[in-house]
Formats: C-alpha cells, sequence, structure tokens
C-alpha cells in the first residue's frame, strides 16, 4: 500500500460530512508509510480544506461541467482518472448513499476487489484486512482483496472521527477528461426534508414499528427525536404500510445504521430489521411483550405500552437537558 485516497463529500460551506472526517480518520489508522490525499468534487475551499485537521495535508478537487451537478457515474469516472494518474492503490470512502452508488463503478473501471460495508480495519504488512457483518450481522468475517487495488466502502458512525492538528490542507484542481456518456446517471432535482436527520448518519435515532398502531401516532416519535436531537426511524412493516417515507426504513432492505443510540419504539425485533440496526452503540427498546426477540440484543429495556412510556420519557429528558 503506497498511496490511499479518500472521497470526501461536503456537508455545508464551512465543513464536510462526519462520514467523510470519518473515512480520512480510518485510512490515517492503517496508511503507515503510504500518502494519504483527499478528493472531492464538490465543496467550498473552506469546506474542503478542514481535512487538514484529520492528517490530510492534500485535497484534490476535479472540475468539469459535467459535475457541476451530483452524477454518480461521472464522479466515479473522475475518481478512477485520477487514482490511475498517481497510481493509487486503496481508495476508501463512506459508504453512504453515494458511496454505495461510487464504489462497484470504481471497482469495474480500476478491475479492483471491493471490500463492502466494513466496521474495522487493520494494516498487515501492507496489505489491508478488514471485518464485515454477514448472515444479517450474526457473524463478521475478515476479508482482503486479492487483487492490486483495494476499494473499501465503511459503514457510517462505526469509525469515530479523530482530529490530529489544526492545519488547513492544500486544495489542487484535477481536470478529468469526461464526455456525455460518463454522465449517464445524474441528479435532475433535489427534494430537502428540511430539518429532519438521515438515520443512516444520525447519532441518535429513534424508531417506531408497528405497535405505534398507524400514523397519527409517530409525532410522539417526533417529539422524543426532537427532544434528543435524533432522527426519526421507522420498520420495513411501517413503511410498507405507508406510514413513514422509505427513506427512514432501517433493516436489511432499509439502511443500516450504528448510531450511539437506538431507541426502537414498539418494535418487535425481526431479524431482517435487527440486521440494519444491531451494530449501534447502545440500544433501548420500548414493548409491551416481554418476550419480543429486541429485548434480546437492547442493552436496556422498558416493558409497558410506547403510548403511556415515551410521554414520561420526554418530560423526564426535558427536564434532565434544561437542568
Amino acid at each position: 500500500m503506497k498511496h490511499i485516497i479518500v472521497y470526501i463529500e461536503p456537508k455545508d460551506a464551512s465543513s464536510l460530512k462526519r462520514t467523510s472526517y470519518e473515512a480520512l480518520t480510518a485510512a490515517r489508522s492503517i496508511a503507515g508509510d503510504a500518502q494519504i490525499t483527499a478528493f472531492a468534487v464538490h465543496g467550498s475551499e473552506q469546506a474542503l480544506a478542514t481535512a487538514g485537521n484529520y492528517g490530510v495535508q492534500s485535497v484534490v478537487l476535479a472540475k468539469h461541467d459535467l459535475l457541476s451537478t451530483y452524477s454518480s457515474t461521472a464522479t466515479a469516472e473522475a475518481l478512477a482518472q485520477y487514482a490511475q494518474s498517481v497510481s493509487a492503490d486503496t481508495l476508501i470512502l463512506s459508504g453512504n448513499a453515494s458511496g454505495k452508488e461510487i464504489a462497484p463503478r470504481l471497482s469495474v473501471k480500476l478491475k479492483a476487489g471491493i471490500l463492502p460495508d466494513c466496521i474495522a480495519l487493520v494494516n498487515e504488512g501492507g496489505k489491508v484486512k478488514a471485518t464485515r457483518p454477514v448472515y444479517a450481522g450474526k457473524a463478521h468475517i475478515t476479508v482482503e482483496s486479492v487483487s492490486d487495488h483495494s476499494i473499501i466502502a465503511l459503514r457510517p458512525n462505526v469509525f469515530t472521527a479523530k482530529q490530529e492538528g489544526s492545519a488547513n490542507a492544500s486544495i489542487t484542481s484535477f481536470a478529468p477528461s469526461l464526455e456525455a456518456k460518463h454522465a449517464g446517471v445524474k441528479v435532475t432535482s433535489i427534494v430537502k426534508n428540511e430539518g429532519r436527520l438521515d438515520v443512516a448518519e444520525a447519532d441518535i435515532i429513534v424508531s417506531g414499528g408497528r405497535g405505534m398502531k398507524g400514523p397519527e401516532h409517530f409525532p410522539i416519535i417526533e417529539q422524543l427525536a426532537s427532544t434528543l436531537g435524533a432522527a426519526v426511524g421507522a420498520s420495513r412493516a411501517v413503511v410498507d404500510a405507508g406510514w413513514r417515507p422509505h427513506g427512514e426504513q432501517v433493516g436489511q432492505t432499509g439502511k443500516t445504521v450504528s448510531p450511539s443510540l437506538y431507541v426502537a419504539c414498539g418494535i418487535s425485533g425481526a431479524v431482517q430489521h435487527l440486521a440494519g440496526m444491531s451494530s449501534s452503540k447502545f440500544i433501548l427498546a420500548i414493548n409491551k411483550d416481554k418476550d419480543a426477540p429486541i429485548f434480546k440484543v437492547a442493552d436496556y429495556g422498558i416493558v409497558g405500552d410506547v403510548f403511556e412510556v415515551l410521554p414520561v420519557l420526554d418530560a423526564k429528558l426535558k427536564a434532565m437537558l434544561h437542568s
């Protein structure tokens, strides 16, 4: 391993997404003597320069008209071209929505092995070995790429972002050679859920299941989430019933999350749901069925009616947070 490229994304005009800082920290932990370069296709100089606080001295910003709006295909092509131009052998991305689109495309373009959904990385003799969950999170395996290049996608919220110094990174430009065919997929419009956090990147999630009995009862979930500064999540049964949008679904067929705290409200704990949230640092389950499978993975459990427990819990938390 001689050169690592980390794909980074801006959050706003002055900072990067937390998942980008996590990826930079992960790269630093396995780099050894390898060079680390951050790569972006969007972002202000102020935001990109903050990569320097996480041990990266150089940020490359790709510039091209076809990159003016997000395109996973054009981004993958630009990143592949840069990786080839500097003979990079390892590329690290967050396994968030964009990372899941870009990583497999990079794998094909660079003929590289891809290590998805990684929760731990080690450098053994210059070779990266990664740990990832399998069988719906019931087991972990250690994997490595057998090709000359490795594409590593990290599970969000697993690697703790750690600052190293306070120096800004230098920013240089890269002009990829792109054609219309490289922008086969592009974003045509963006609809934002104002004020709503993405469950895939949230540090705290309050999720509701079928035990909430209907969409009209989710305001108490939203109220608790607001008190905790959390994202609102949902089980597949809730999403399939049309109670909540698909973007909030947590589970094997939804989003895989690893928050510091996951509050499961009226969720029984089907294996498909557990696959998406069992790596949470702490799990609080609230369910009136004391035998619900969710209690087997929960760190804390409350056996009771969510409609009685949640208002009391919210009031107690508000009192504590404002004291």
